[in-house]
């Protein structure tokens, strides 16, 4: 299994090409790019394809330069649904779901208790950034509370939010905005703030098969595995909100 975390889309499309063009031709391998925030648990799932996980708006970036990829799982539902309204994304189905948390280190101590405090003086504040789905989420839970004004303590944008949670851990800051999911495996080194149901976006896992792929049926199997009563309870495991 290869994972990684590209900074560019065009020269993680070469990566990624490379590495198909690699892989033996003994018997096919799926080719899977999902959003970062799966990278624990679909290989869980199913060990067997070649993941790429990353922010979904890079990783969408690489299915329009023809990368080689078989099937395409997103953080959100307008990456897949974009690529589907362009012929480039086939089958897409909601696979999972999930929630917005505050991220803070161990002790709390800024005594962050709510998302209004994010706005407070001299906070040091992590987030995505606002072309990554996580970071599009964090910008409207702020929107919805009013407290936009808590941006104007972000020192970090980041690619993706397992890099927002890494930050957190390494004590860099005083707080991020995270996914659910991607604390369960730190839960030892952060805790977390909860943030009001009525600020929660609908966050919503789609996944698609890619048009020009050869692996059609493998793809659709692999989709099948995710709703499958196995994959369910892997994500439920996982911390996922199931749809």
């Amino acid at each position: 299994m290869i994972r990684w975390a590209p900074v560019a889309a065009l020269a993680a499309g070469l990566i990624l090409a490379t590495a198909v063009a690699c892989g033996g031709q003994d018997e096919p391998r799926l080719t899977v790019l999902a959003a970062a925030s799966l990278t624990d648990v679909l290989p869980s799932i199913d060990s067997e394809p070649r993941y790429s996980f990353a922010g979904s708006n890079i990783l969408a970036t690489q299915i329009r330069e023809g990368a080689p990829v078989d099937v395409y799982v997103a953080a959100n539902s307008r990456y897949p649904t974009e690529l589907e309204a362009e012929g480039l994304l086939v089958d897409v189905r909601v696979v999972a779901q999930n929630r917005l948390v505050i991220v803070v280190p161990p002790g709390n101590p800024a005594e962050i208790e709510s998302v209004g405090d994010l706005a407070g003086p001299d906070l040091r504040i992590v987030v995505a950034s606002e072309t990554v789905p996580v970071g599009e989420y964090t910008r409207d839970a702020f929107e919805t509370l009013g407290v936009s004004g808590a941006l104007d303590n972000v020192v970090s944008n980041e690619e993706d939010v397992k890099a927002v949670v890494a930050k957190v851990v390494l004590g860099e800051v005083d707080a991020g905005i995270a996914y659910a999911t991607d604390v369960a495996p730190v839960g030892d080194r952060v805790e977390t703030v909860a943030i009001p149901e009525e600020a929660q976006p609908q966050i919503d896992y789609l996944a698609g098969i890619v048009a020009k792929t050869s692996n059609r049926e493998e793809a659709r199997g692999f989709l099948d595995q995710l709703a499958s009563e196995d994959g369910r309870s892997r994500l439920d495991a996982a911390g996922f909100l199931l749809p």
